[in-house]
């Protein structure tokens, strides 16, 4: 099956400045992947790229089995490519459902009037199509933009940081609608986001990106989870790191052991605060012993930051039922089940980028 996009060797820069470098990426047919990353990391000029919007200085993009840059040049409106920005980019003099025929103009005035009810009705806004954008909410006009940029029936959609200017409550309810209606149609989508849970709830994969290169990319759980650096393993959520050292068991930190592996003497221990679990002292109650230094309620959580006998510290998710006022003393330990991370230098030992593709989520 061809790849709805492939990204060969492609590379970007500035001036001296560089902005990809060299990347490689393939995604198949109905794939949502989700590009995160630090500032300044490259992950909208990839986007631009894609789209048309910059031009490669080298290497090749093919949309839909068609070069659309590299060896040959295509403009931006004949890439087959749809585009979600944060500012949703409606023409504020027209009214919806002419802001969604803009990108039809090619085709005749029936078939134009069928698309824009059908994109309509897949948001669930077929009520708004004679209203002008300012008469909507930050909500509906994220999904007429969503809308708009299916309309042609692109073989891409790129979403750069979509849902970002929309307040916590309503920006999880229209992600939630703009992927179902995605799994729906069977669109194949990039997402920008500066948004860990974000990524990690939408993607089929997550790609984390740094200086110009994807740095990992896998499943959400492969990058959470399985992080292939430092880098990524504190991008990607909370992580606590402790010395380890080889002893004749394997690799022990300050919590105790880790794993039975034995193929380095030194290295440190990658902890999530979800890993990490604390108990008050007591018969049968083992641990590291520990202090509470300073408690942040969450409301269904608690996180609890504790001092070792080390001076070092880590973090533990606690259930909201569970709060140990600052001083408590504390016993420390892994979770039962858990086997964290291991770095040796700034790498996970072990560990390669992910970078097959799954299978998408089926329709529905």
């Amino acid at each position: 099956m061809t790849d709805a996009l492939r990204i060969d060797g492609v590379t970007k820069s500035y001036g001296d400045t560089p902005a990809v470098c060299d990347l490689d990426l393939s995604m198949p047919q109905g794939e949502i992947l989700a590009l995160i990353g630090p500032s300044g990391c490259g992950k909208s000029t990839l986007l631009r790229l894609i789209a048309g919007l910059e031009r490669p200085d080298s290497g090749a993009v093919t949309v839909g089995g068609r070069v659309v840059a590299g060896p040959s040049w295509v403009p931006p409106e004949q890439r087959r490519v749809g585009l979600v920005f944060q500012e949703h980019a409606l023409f504020p003099h027209l009214r919806v459902g002419d802001n969604i025929r803009f990108g039809l103009a090619d085709r005749p005035r029936a078939e134009q009037d069928a698309r824009v009810r059908e994109v309509l009705d897949l948001v669930h806004l077929s009520h708004v199509a004679d209203r002008y954008p300012h008469e909507l909410s930050g909500g509906e006009q994220q999904r007429v933009a969503l809308a708009r940029a299916l309309a042609p029936r692109p073989a891409v959609v790129l979403m750069d940081e979509p849902f970002s200017s929309l307040d916590e409550s309503l920006r999880a309810r229209v992600r939630a609608d703009t992927v179902d209606v995605l799994r729906a149609t069977g669109t194949t989508a990039v997402l920008v986001t500066h948004d860990q849970t974000e990524a990690l709830a939408v993607g089929d994969r997550v790609g984390v990106m740094r200086e110009g290169v994807i740095e990992q990319l896998g499943t959400p759980v492969e990058v959470f989870e399985r992080p292939v650096s430092r880098f990524v393993a504190s991008f990607m959520g909370d992580a606590d790191f402790l010395p380890a050292s080889l002893v004749e068991e394997g690799l022990a930190c300050e919590l105790g052991l880790v794993t039975v592996r034995r193929d380095t003497a030194q290295a440190e221990i990658v902890l999530r605060p979800h890993e990490v679990s604390l108990k008050l002292p007591g018969p049968g109650v083992h641990g590291a012993p520990a202090v509470v230094t300073h408690v942040e309620y969450h409301g269904a959580f608690v996180l609890h930051t504790v001092r070792l006998a080390s001076g070092r510290t880590v973090r533990s998710w606690q259930p909201h039922s569970v709060r140990y006022p600052v001083g408590t003393e504390v016993l420390v330990s892994i979770v039962l089940g858990i086997i964290p991370s291991v770095l040796v230098g700034e790498r996970t030992l072990g560990a390669s980028p992910a970078t097959s593709p799954p299978t998408p989520a089926a329709a529905g």
